[in-house]
């Protein structure tokens, strides 16, 4: 998803606190996004959302998300920068961290099996 709350506000029909991506920030990938055109409230909730509310529409948010052609690319912004809210590249801030804590948990462990490779390569 193109909008974060954290930057400058880029299009005028997006609501107030839903705020896109800087152009300078994003990369070509975000001209393509499908959430550009019309279902941009789709992607942050509103304050005070009931829980039923929020899951009903994180779960069409999704599904924009699976047609659009940058959705890796949309993911892989989310997690780098990090994004803290709304749904982008199909997955929920929930979803995100989940991912980041696997990527963190991987990488840990490719670095400490790494000395013991090269220990087992020089013996």
């Amino acid at each position: 998803m193109l909008h974060s709350p954290h930057q400058p506000l880029q299009v005028a029909a997006v609501p107030s606190q839903r705020t896109p991506v800087r152009e300078d920030q994003a990369g070509p990938w975000h001209s393509e996004a499908v959430c550009r055109r019309d279902e941009a409230g789709l992607f942050f909730a509103p304050s005070k959302e009931p829980t039923a509310a929020r899951l009903s529409r994180e779960e069409s948010a999704k599904q924009v998300c699976a047609r659009c052609p940058v959705m890796v690319e949309c993911r892989e912004h989310a997690l780098v920068q990090p994004e803290p809210y709304g749904v982008w590249g199909g997955l929920t801030a929930a979803e995100r961290r989940v991912v980041l804590a696997r990527r963190r948990r991987r990488d840990m462990e490719l670095k400490a099996a790494a000395p013991a490779e090269r220990i087992a390569a020089a013996g």
